[in-house]
């Protein structure tokens, strides 16, 4: 099993799904790191915490090979602002 990127077509009622649900899993993490800011913790530790989570979930559901082949293509991502909001460094 491969993990699916964000980048590969996929039949539009499957990807409109996936959007949509991974649009939601996303406020749950924004809430949770709101949260969590709230009650004193560091952003940069819970970036580390969630991106250790991330990437343990990503290897027990598909593998370290698959998943290190994901974690490739993400500092191209990076570079070309995937992950930014507002403005670039």
């Amino acid at each position: 099993m491969s993990i699916i990127s964000d980048d590969l077509p996929l039949d539009t009622p499957l990807a409109e799904d996936s959007h949509d649900a991974r649009r939601v899993a996303y406020g749950y993490v924004e809430d949770a790191f709101t949260e969590a800011q709230q009650d004193g913790l560091d952003s940069d530790a819970l970036a580390h915490a969630a991106l250790f989570a991330a990437f343990r979930t990503l290897v027990d559901t598909y593998g370290e090979e698959a998943t290190a082949v994901f974690a490739e293509a993400l500092p191209d991502k990076l570079r070309t602002g995937a992950f930014s909001s507002g403005t670039r460094h």
